[in-house]
């Protein structure tokens, strides 16, 4: 691995102290843990300062995908940091299964509840998520829910932005450092169309179907009858390659699609949040 200019090292040095002397403030805290690459050096940070004190909860619902459960649950396996995993039920909530610009609020308000529960049940002080510095710019409504729930934010509270985290991952041989971020599926659902469970299965397996046919960094965006795919830039020349294209066609129309379409700008993140009006998003965060 490249050396890490002595500027560069010293100022994540001084994030990782900043951090690991928040966390052993806490005594003992949950961690809202989902497996991508915040969440994972969170919960590990943890562990390593506050041992069996630190307890990772990984919320399992059907906007889960059954492969990032897996990476999740052999990440903390792996590392031997104490994981449970619980079940949410957010997909009972009809204001979020109208799946409008407020969705993720449910979703992490559904989340936070029961992981208090949890936190009063085994006697932890604190809970806390895996926000960093970047994402406080971001349309983030889940947010709100965090903070009124009182779930703490050590990555953010020391300054640690998306960059850093993947660094020091990287320095501490977390495998999660390079790992592609990996929203819910429901946020594959085009805003205004209900979630469903149906409708989750079909954007797992359409994903799971891209993964098996090597695109690593792909979404299959929900529009009803239609689906859109995104594909990573280094991969779109093999998406549009004819050949490729016709066998994508068959294995989205056998999940319900009646048209399939790839999308000509690519993989992005967060790209569902392009057509929504500022007012939502003011409303929402």
């Amino acid at each position: 691995m490249a050396s890490v200019p002595q500027f560069l090292s010293s100022n994540l040095d001084r994030k990782e102290h900043a951090l690991r002397a928040r966390l052993a403030s806490l005594g003992s805290v949950l961690i809202a843990y989902s497996g991508g690459t915040d969440s994972a050096f969170l919960a590990w940070s943890g562990h390593e300062v506050l041992g069996e004190k630190t307890l990772a909860v990984l919320a399992d619902s059907p906007s889960l995908p059954r492969h990032e459960l897996k990476l999740a649950i052999e990440f903390a396996e792996h590392w031997r940091i104490p994981l449970k995993v619980i079940a949410t039920q957010e997909m009972d909530r009809p204001e979020y299964a109208r799946n409008d610009a407020s969705r993720c609020f449910h979703c992490k308000d559904e989340l936070f509840a029961v992981l208090e529960k949890e936190r009063a049940h085994l006697g932890f002080q604190h809970i806390a998520y895996g926000k960093n510095l970047d994402d406080q710019g971001d349309f983030r409504p889940g947010q709100r829910a965090a903070e009124q729930h009182h779930v703490l934010s050590p990555l953010a509270e020391a300054g640690l932005t998306k960059s850093d985290i993947r660094s020091l991952s990287q320095r501490a041989g977390l495998q999660i450092w390079s790992k592609p971020a990996s929203a819910c599926l429901s946020s594959r659902i085009e805003y205004g169309r209900p979630v469903t469970r149906e409708a989750l299965a079909a954007i797992e397996a359409g994903e799971d179907a891209l993964r098996e046919l090597g695109f690593q960094q792909a979404r299959v965006r929900h529009h009803g009858d239609i689906v859109r795919i995104e594909i990573a830039r280094e991969d779109r020349a093999r998406a549009f390659n004819p050949e490729m294209a016709a066998r994508l066609v068959p294995i989205f129309k056998k999940l319900g699609f009646k048209y399939v379409t790839l999308d000509c700008e690519g993989y992005r993140t967060g790209s569902m949040n392009a057509v929504l009006p500022i007012e939502q998003i003011r409303t929402a965060n």
